[in-house]
């Protein structure tokens, strides 16, 4: 199966995905809409992640290339491709669906926790976790439910993760997230509403970080396993085309 990653920003890749994905023996192409064209059409993946990135999800006017990206994410929801959209990419995906996006009242960064609604036990990614658990954040933007989406999950301050169709996933925080990357946006790329960067202690940062990367990157893996699974069930039941 071949599986797309669509990377908005340069610091803001894959992290865990690609073991992920070679570990269950699919091929990974990556695609950057403001310097590429799409490596194949959308129709030849089996599954595509999109992920974060520093620019916000509205910023159509200083990024028209987010127009692109829009286009590609609402060609998945129509032709049913699996998608799964992380921070930007998911407030990217509720907008192809419909719906709002805009500040959060508040930034969250760093880990904070994550309540399942009672639609989760029975969603394909979500079912069988717990109730509530801790998350890697790093945004001052949100996303609105969508028309007809499903809410499966969210925190003290905005909505967390939703499902539209069957298929298709858009999660506010950063279970692909590397311990490096963490670091380097907290030295870098701060949130920064209205301008002012969110204050971080780095030291006390790097210490939670090698405390609690570990158990992050291995619920992600898990997290996107199961998403994988989802793809390849879809995949088993496609007809078989006939041109083959």
């Amino acid at each position: 199966m071949k599986v797309l990653a669509v990377i908005y920003h340069s610091v803001a890749g894959a992290g865990v995905v690609p073991e992920v994905v070679a570990e269950r023996g699919h091929q990974l192409e990556f695609w950057t809409p403001s310097e590429q064209e799409l490596p194949r059409p959308l129709g030849e993946y089996g599954a595509v992640f999109a992920f974060g990135g520093g620019m916000q999800a509205d910023e159509d006017h200083l990024h028209p290339w987010l127009l692109t990206a829009l286009e590609a994410l609402r060609t998945c929801l129509e032709a049913a491709i699996p998608t799964l959209g992380i921070c930007l990419g998911g407030q990217l995906l509720a907008r192809a669906a419909g719906g709002w996006v805009g500040p959060a009242p508040r930034p969250e960064t760093g880990w904070q926790a994550v309540d399942l609604t009672e639609d989760a036990p029975g969603d394909e990614l979500f079912g069988g976790l717990p109730p509530r658990f801790d998350v890697y954040q790093w945004h001052s933007y949100a996303f609105g439910l969508p028309p007809d989406g499903v809410l499966l999950g969210r925190s003290e301050v905005s909505l967390q993760c939703f499902r539209v169709g069957d298929c298709a996933w858009g999660l506010q925080w950063h279970p692909e997230v590397l311990g490096a990357s963490i670091l380097y946006w907290a030295e870098h790329h701060r949130p920064a509403p209205d301008g002012v960067p969110v204050e971080v202690d780095l030291e006390a940062l790097r210490a939670e970080v090698a405390a609690r990367i570990g158990e992050t990157n291995a619920d992600g893996r898990q997290l996107f396993g199961r998403f994988l699974a989802v793809a390849e069930s879809r995949a088993a039941a496609r007809p078989a085309d006939p041109r083959a």
